[in-house]
């Protein structure tokens, strides 16, 4: 199944096959995603193509400085006829929501996302409202552009499981894409090859996925490693400790096993800690940005040497 919707991407989104893998790891783990690139690359129709693919109900909120808390949660509305308030549900109410540009609006409308992403409801008034399984924020931001930007606090930096980065296409797979999008947009004619209950299933496969004391150590012995490496002035949290087990379950359960190894937690570490961590003034100063020190963190904690 997994390699039907991984398939299916790949009809619109050619050459990125690693970065499709990724995201699929991350709604397995059931976790919310932060693609950050350039303008172009194709970050907006990833997201559609996932959403199309599965079958799930989907949604964009394009961000701007005039976006309202509101606007995104949903509002109450005085009806004259039942005197009563009537909540209308915003556009988070979906099973795949976009979040497109997440960083040109406000930081008050950027928390409005803070609960909703941490327990998957909305709070309104005196009443909560729960939203459907499976639920994901797919937000993007251009990384190289300031101009009436905010930059995402630490809080909400956390909420997102992983952070990954789609990059340019090779020079044989952008001719492809001009091929293929010549005459019309295949994500048009793209066709769902499963179901919300076929996902509810693997995210279920996924927590199952057995974990042994060694990698509960390995994991751990790599946050805490951020968290006294020189090169770090803040270090990883223990929702990040979480975030890199479920990735790790992802990671076994696509890879066709019902266990975690240790390369299943060392070779996503980067995408789930670069952005929990703050580089220290030494690192900038040896010209080391996040992903880099993660690495060089990683380095110092030896895997344990661990069988089935």
């Amino acid at each position: 199944m997994l390699e039907r919707i991984e398939k299916n991407i790949e009809k619109v989104i050619l050459g990125k096959d690693r970065e499709i893998r990724n995201i699929l790891k991350g709604m397995l783990a059931g976790g919310h995603i932060l693609i950050e690139d350039i303008p172009g690359i194709g970050k907006t129709t990833l997201v559609k193509a996932l959403a199309k693919s599965v079958d799930l109900t989907y949604s964009r909120i394009q961000f701007t400085p005039d976006l309202l808390p509101s606007d995104i949660t949903g509002v109450s509305i005085y009806n004259q006829k039942t005197m009563n308030f009537e909540y209308r549900k915003g556009p988070i109410f979906a099973n795949v929501v976009l979040a497109d540009e997440i960083n040109r609006t406000s930081p008050k409308t950027q928390s409005a996302l803070l609960e909703v992403m941490e327990e998957n409801q909305v709070s309104e008034g005196n009443s909560t409202y729960a939203l459907d399984r499976p639920f994901f924020v797919m937000a993007t931001q251009n990384p190289i552009e300031y101009e009436g930007t905010f930059n995402l606090p630490e809080a909400q930096l956390d909420r997102f499981m992983i952070r990954i980065r789609i990059g340019y296409p090779s020079h044989d797979d952008e001719i492809r894409i001009l091929m293929n999008f010549r005459e019309e947009n295949p994500l048009e004619a793209l066709e769902s090859v499963a179901t919300k209950e076929d996902i509810l299933k693997l995210q279920d496969d996924t927590k199952h996925v057995r974990v042994s004391d060694e990698i509960y150590d390995y994991i751990v012995r790599i946050t805490s490693e951020t968290r006294t490496n020189r090169l770090f002035t803040l270090g990883a949290s223990p929702r990040a400790s979480l975030a890199l087990m479920k990735i790790g379950q992802a990671s076994a359960l696509i890879s066709g096993r019902d266990y975690v190894i240790p390369e299943d937690i060392k070779e996503n570490a980067s995408m789930v800690l670069s952005h929990r961590v703050q580089t220290s003034a030494y690192a900038r100063s040896q010209g080391t940005g996040s992903l880099e020190a993660i690495k060089l963190s990683l380095a110092m904690v030896d895997p344990p040497k661990i069988g089935r």
